[in-house]
């Protein structure tokens, strides 16, 4: 349906923006009272800024079609971060555009001086983050007086990142009879509190879908062997070939060696962290919103907010720490109504957190192992004869030069020449180890007992190591470990070879391996500056010797009896027939 309801000035802006039908929330605030307060809870992606534009328009233009000459504002957004501020000033002028609105943005990391300067020349919205607003407040060169509309994005990240004396010092400074509407994603009781002392009736508006996740999302969940993460994101961005992918990591340190190891390898990747300047985090975006580069590697700075619109793939290189985690990162893509994808790397020792993370905001995703190199090289082929540029109509100059070609190389050179050309575009995909047996679609079972003095035993590789010592892995059965992956981990963290390696020997807690006496040093020197994952550690063991046997009448060991406390139950007899205080041994 169209936009019925909407101020003629904005609903030109929408047509021409291309805008032809609401979404839910932005339906659900053009029903609602113009002079209403409003307290929204709506999923990531559904269109809250244009929905709190078009909410407060009645109120900032009534009858008049343009502003008057700026001055005090009368609109005032405050988001939590630096990102989602500036875009959301973005679509504010464009939405205010053909009213004449001059709008201001006021964030943390940008150049104070000229804020202020823009704030003395007047505005008529104001769009800022809650520390550098409260400094502008608190210096003179900001003045709320005249402010008709207060609108809070994302509440509950901005009290979540301890922005609650800021929110309130500035909302203190603006008129009790203003309007205020209030976003969030949920709305915990820190939020209903806020909202009861700085808002009048609010209409409480909840279009979120908290039965199912995401429709424009698809899930997956990709098992890779611990050492294979990186290879894993290459075959990954290689398979999808999205236009746009936000490749999520837990540390600003985890966030510079992935993309390291991706430009490495030929991809045009950029890099998202509080570590760097505005400016460098406005250039990282805009790379990727300009198609300059194909992937950014971010931490969880970039996982409210953002609008990337060719974003299609989003890749959790390391597992969100939370569910909110995990929907906030999934929702940078299939936004507007666009499909997109959400990718878990999962390594072997993290499948149970996995499922855990999965079922906690009830998303079904589809387990696969990673892309293979041969799936990647089969798609290239594909994409290669679908190119736009076979179907295009050559120019003059081109067929005289396609006529040349053909007769002094052959056809089948230009074609082979044409093949290498596509190929030398594209990054190598990885040869990854895919376990044999599928991950478990349905909730964790336990396994079936195993045989508890026996570990299974992996023989040295032929050649292998004699002389040896022993190291234990605190991996074990219950982490699914494995000897195919195991063997290229042991080789990454310990710079030894194959050849080094002698027996495996997998326990229900624990693995113990033997490395060969002249790679020993080598082996204990490179653990000091290995990375593990999570709680893994490497050390020195003994050798993991077989139980010895029972001695002749030994018997086995047998755990006692609980012991019950408390009086025995009705009719139980005392044991030994004895007496106690002189009465008989009777039942009590």
């Amino acid at each position: 349906m169209p936009f019925p309801t909407t101020h003629p000035s904005l609903a030109r802006a929408l047509q021409a923006q291309g805008y032809e039908e609401p979404t839910p929330v932005q339906a659900a605030v053009l029903e609602a009272d113009p002079s209403q307060d409003l307290l929204v809870s709506a999923q990531t992606g559904s269109g809250k800024t244009v929905a709190f534009g078009l909410a407060a328009g009645p109120t900032l233009l009534g009858d008049a079609m343009r502003f008057g000459e700026p001055g005090q504002p009368l609109a005032l957004a405050i988001a939590p971060t630096r990102e989602l501020a500036m875009q959301v000033a973005r679509e504010l002028t464009w939405l205010y555009a053909q009213a004449g609105a001059v709008v201001v943005s006021c964030v943390g990391g940008m150049d104070q001086r000229r804020e202020q300067r823009e704030l003395a020349r007047g505005a008529h919205i104001v769009v800022g983050t809650p520390g550098r607003l409260r400094d502008h407040l608190e210096r003179g060169h900001l003045d709320l007086s005249a402010l008709k509309v207060a609108v809070l994005d994302e509440a509950d990240e901005m009290l979540d990142m301890g922005f609650r004396e800021d929110l309130e010092e500035i909302l203190d400074a603006t008129p009790p009879e203003r309007r205020t509407l209030l976003f969030s994603a949920t709305i915990a009781k820190e939020i209903a509190n806020l909202a009861r002392r700085y808002q009048r009736d609010a209409l409480r508006i909840d279009t979120t879908r908290r039965d199912e996740a995401h429709g424009d999302i698809e899930y997956r969940a990709v098992r890779v062997a611990p050492n294979e993460m990186e290879s894993a994101v290459v075959n990954l961005l290689r398979f999808f070939e999205s236009p746009g992918a936000l490749v999520f990591c837990n540390t600003r340190e985890a966030v510079n060696r992935l993309s390291r190891a991706l430009r490495e390898r030929g991809f045009s990747a950029v890099t998202l962290s509080g570590e760097l300047s505005q400016k460098e985090r406005a250039d990282a975006l805009q790379a990727l919103r300009d198609g300059h580069a194909r992937a950014c590697v971010a931490t969880d700075v970039a996982a409210r907010g953002l609008d990337l619109p060719d974003l299609g793939l989003v890749i959790h290189a390391e597992l969100p720490v939370n569910k909110a985690g995990l929907l906030h990162r999934s929702g940078r893509t299939g936004r507007a109504g666009k499909k997109g994808v959400s990718v878990l790397v999962v390594p072997y020792t993290r499948q149970r957190k996995a499922e855990q993370l999965l079922a906690s905001a009830n998303i079904e995703a589809h387990w696969q192992g990673p892309p293979s190199a041969d799936e990647i090289r089969a798609l290239d082929q594909q994409r290669m004869l679908a190119d736009p540029l076979l179907n295009e109509m050559p120019s003059p100059e081109d067929l005289v030069l396609a006529q040349r070609l053909l007769t002094e190389r052959g056809p089948e050179a230009v074609a082979a020449a044409l093949i290498r050309l596509h190929r030398s575009r594209l990054p190598e995909p990885e040869e990854l180890f895919d376990a044999p047996r599928p991950l478990r679609d349905a909730p964790y079972e336990p396994r079936e007992p195993r045989e508890p003095r026996n570990a299974k035993r992996y023989e040295p590789l032929e050649g292998g190591a004699t002389d040896t010592a022993w190291f234990r892995m605190t991996i074990g059965r219950n982490k699914n470990a494995d000897p195919k992956w195991l063997l290229p981990l042991i080789c990454r963290i310990g710079h030894v070879t194959k050849k080094d390696i002698g027996a495996i020997r997998i326990f229900d807690r624990e693995t113990k391996f033997e490395i060969n006496r002249d790679a020993h040093d080598r082996f204990v020197e490179a653990l000091k500056h290995a990375t593990l994952e999570g709680e893994m550690k490497v050390e020195p063991a003994g050798a993991p010797g077989p139980r010895p046997p029972r001695e002749e009448g030994e018997r086995p060991f047998k755990k006692p009896a609980f012991k019950r406390k408390g009086p025995p139950p009705a009719g139980a007899v005392r044991p030994h027939g004895g007496k106690k205080k002189g009465k008989p041994n009777a039942p009590r």
